[in-house]
Order: C-alpha cells, then structure tokens, then sequence
C-alpha cells in the first residue's frame, strides 16, 4: 500500500507541477471534436452534412497529416472541454467515434433563427454468457431492442433550445431491464452570460477513463451495463454564469432517482435480488424528496481544463445491510437498497499537451460522520499516425485509490488500468478500445473490449466483451464470477 500511495502523491504533484509551468502559455487555440482524417473531400463533406442534420455544428478543414494534406472533420468549437465532453458522448450515441484536439478558432457564420432537427437510435442487442449461470432462473443468452430518439429545436439565434430524447429497452428475459426513461428533456436559455437549464438532463464532469468519480449528478442506469457510463436523467435546475475567471455553475434537483437493478432471471447480480418494487430506506427523512444541490467552477488556462466541485444530498451510491433484507410478495428473501445522505468535494485536471492527456479526478467525501477520500490518476499517450498511416493508437495507464482500503464498498480501491485504444480515423468510424484492471492487494483482474464501426451511413456494429479472473470470496465482485459475457449490437440510425 505504502507503494501505491507514493505513487499517487508522485502523480499529483508531476500534475500540479506541469499545471504551474503551462497556466501561462495561454493560446488561441480551443477545443474541438476531430472525426476522422480523410483523403478526399467528397468523403469528409459527406459525413459534414450528417453531423449537421443530427443538429450539430460542424465544420471541415485541410491540415497537414506526416508530411501530407488531409481532411477533418470537426465539430466545435468549445469554451471548455467539459462541454466537448458532453457532446463527444452525445456523438457516441448516435455511432461516431471522435477525439478532443484543439484548433485555432475561426470566425463562424452567424447561425439561423430557428432549427428543428430529429435523430436517433434502434439498436438490437445480444448478449451471451461464457459460463453457466450461477441460479437456476438466469438464461445462458439474452436479446433485446431498445430505442433512443433526439429531438432538437432551437431559435433566438440559437439562445435557445429544447432537446428531448427518451430512451425504451424491451425484450429482455429479464423484466427489470426491460424499461422506459427520459433521458432528456430540457429547456435551455442563453442570456448574456448567464445560461439557465430547466427540466431532466444529464451532467458530466468526470475526465478519467475507468471510473468517473465526480459525476454525482445522474444515477446510475445499472441494468444497461457495469461500468457506470449510461445514466438516468434528472430532474433539475442548472444556473451558468460565464466570467474571464471561470464558469460557475449551480444545480438545484428536488427529487431523487434509485438505481436500477437486475430482477430475479438478471445475470450480473448477487444471490439476494435487490428489490426495487418496495421503497427503497434512506437516511433523509424526506426520502426521495430530498432537495440535492451542487456547485462548481471550471476554468482552462493553456493547455489545462480545472474543476472544481460541491455535492450535498442523496448518495446515488446505494449501501446494502443485513437490516434491509426482508421478504417480497413471492415470500423470497430480498434485499432493499439504503441511500445515506453526503457531502463530497471534487476535483478534476485535465491537460492535452500535444500527443499527451493527463487526467485526474479526486474525491473527498463525508457520509455517516465519516470522511474518505478517493483518486483516479494517470494519462492517455497517443501515437498519431501508426506505421504512416491515419491509424491513431492511444496507450492510457491510470491508478485508482480508495483509502477506505478492504473496507471500501467497491471492487477498485487499490488498482491499476492498462488499455490500448485505436482509432482508425476512417469514413466508417472505426475503434477499438481494450483495457484491464488489476488488483495490486490481490489476484482479480477485470477486462474488457469494445470494438464499433459503421456499416454504410446509417447502421454500426458494436462487440463488447468484459469479464473477470481471480476474484476471491472477500470480493465486492465476486457474485459476477460466472457472468463474463460477449454483446453483439446492430444500430440503425436515423
């Protein structure tokens, strides 16, 4: 442990060292979302048109690629990353891989009155399971549909905007994840420097790859997947003002979301079934209507996007004990999730310098008159055209650290991600990304492989693998033991 720690403590302070020696150099080049590097035109002012029917704002430019003109497309630009982020999600939806680079900002046309746009998703999906199931109600494999359509409309000069996009999943053995959700639906309004959003959305301030621990916004969609990444919308106020010292944000969100779990035939669940027909207990005694705030500032100088951040309210981390198990209605033994009240306090820096993105985000938090803190470290290397070709490889290295240690109630609290992305920077949107978490404390490695690319200009295909090795009974994870899994999906977009 006294390893690991030294290391982390090396890792901040390289990060704050390189932060003081760059906060100067500002410059005036900003973000931007690259999609692919193309040799012809034609081919660049296709997928161009695309992002723009999807409500986008994109733009198409020649650079220099080894020694060679080539074409980009760019969506952007962007006052911070954390917004480049947001939309770099949004663009992952709907089948286009792309990377946060900067570029000189050129002067832009101004945009038209009113818009109106619609787009979307319909993705089947299959899933497969390596090994038997653990309980006799799970099924070997499972397929399902699931449906995710944007709409979009704005007007004022595009000061002002309303987006919804609702998201369905049926035809899984498993009634819980068949569901409906909003994801978004939200009224946005630009007044000088001041933005106000109203309504249900989603929040992103995380930077690191294997684990976001300062979104605390959204709840977790935990039967879409592990890893956390898919998110239901809440219910919100979100109040921006933008300075020459930072943007400030405050959130204000009166009811609170409980995380979905795996039913009775769910693979990825442990032997008690959390049962989320019953109400759930929570600390508050306002329940789920509690009133949650936040507050952040975020700023970039340079190369070098900071943020800091306030969260008290409902944990949308839920705690299990042996109090909240009880029976359902089938006379089962189930157990009922229990949501503490918190106040935590984050950070994140992130720093693209040159062919280099170093990441961290870090947590201290106060739960139950107790406080613990938590860090995500490392960087993304990325080697730009791989054997001369468009072919990016990106190399990422982060540690992750919880000082609860083997009292933490997550698998990762002592740990070490390696992963390897390529982006082929092709028409077809084409990337793979793989990775592995190992346990330093331990033998249990969990790994993973995501690979899509687009069929045409209106189908993608997706292979997701993730499993585990070594896991022991002490093991937060150790229910999944049985549960690696392959998922094949086929999108159409439209």
């Amino acid at each position: 442990m006294f390893i690991t720690r030294t290391f982390l403590v090396n890792v901040i302070v390289a990060m704050t060292m390189l932060f003081c020696a760059v906060a100067v150099q500002a410059n005036n080049k900003v973000p931007y979302l690259q999609i692919g590097v193309f040799s012809d035109k034609a081919t660049a002012k296709n997928i161009l048109q695309q992002l723009e029917s999807s409500g986008f704002n994109a733009e198409q430019r020649t650079i220099d690629v080894i020694g060679r003109p080539a074409e980009v497309v760019l969506v952007g630009p962007y006052e911070r990353t954390s917004q480049a982020l947001y939309d770099q999600r949004r663009l992952r939806d709907i089948g286009w891989s792309a990377a946060v680079k900067r570029f000189p900002a050129l002067p832009k046309p101004k945009p038209s009155t009113f818009r109106a746009t619609a787009s979307g998703s319909l993705t089947a999906e299959l899933r497969s399971f390596v090994d038997d199931p653990l309980y006799v109600e799970q099924h070997d494999s499972t397929a399902s549909l699931a449906i995710q359509p944007e709409f979009h409309m704005s007007w004022n000069d595009r000061k002002s905007s309303l987006t919804f996009v609702p998201f369905v999943r049926v035809g899984d053995k498993d009634e819980e994840r068949n569901h409906a959700d909003v994801r978004e639906l939200m009224w946005i309004n630009v007044m000088g420097d001041w933005e106000l959003r109203l309504g249900v959305g989603k929040v992103f301030w995380g930077v690191t790859e294997s684990l976001h621990l300062v979104d605390v916004i959204n709840q977790v969609d935990l039967v879409e997947g592990l890893d956390g990444e898919e998110k239901l919308g809440q219910p919100m106020l979100n109040l921006s003002r933008f300075t020459d010292w930072g943007t400030w944000d405050l959130f204000v969100m009166p009811l609170f979301r409980e995380r979905t779990f795996p039913g009775v035939k769910g693979r990825l669940r442990a032997e008690l079934v959390v049962d989320t027909e019953q109400d759930a207990t929570y600390e508050s005694e306002d329940r789920d209507e509690h009133v949650d705030w936040a507050v952040r500032w975020s700023h970039y100088i340079g190369d070098w996007d900071i943020g800091l951040s306030h969260f008290s309210g409902t944990s949308r981390e839920p705690e299990f004990n042996k109090n909240n198990i009880v029976m359902n209605s089938q006379g089962q033994l189930v157990i009922l999730p229990h949501y503490n009240l918190i106040d935590q306090t984050g950070l994140t820096l992130q720093a693209l310098l040159g062919d280099w993105v170093w990441k961290l985000e870090a947590t201290s938090t106060e739960e139950k008159d107790q406080r613990y803190t938590q860090a995500v470290a490392g960087f993304e290397y990325t080697h730009v055209g791989l054997f001369d070709s468009s072919i990016d490889l990106g190399l990422l290295l982060e540690y992750l650290y919880d000082d609860r240690s083997e009292l933490a109630p997550g698998p990762f609290e002592d740990d070490v991600m390696l992963g390897l992305r390529w982006v082929f920077n092709d028409m077809q949107s084409s990337e793979i990304l793989m990775g592995a978490i190992t346990d330093l404390d331990g033998s249990a490695v969990s790994s993973s492989v995501e690979a899509s690319r687009r069929l045409g200009q209106s189908w993608r295909l997706a292979l997701e693998y993730r499993g585990s090795s070594g896991l022991e009974p002490t093991d937060p994870t150790y229910s999944f033991r049985n549960d690696d899994y392959f998922q094949l999906e086929l999108g159409y977009f439209f």
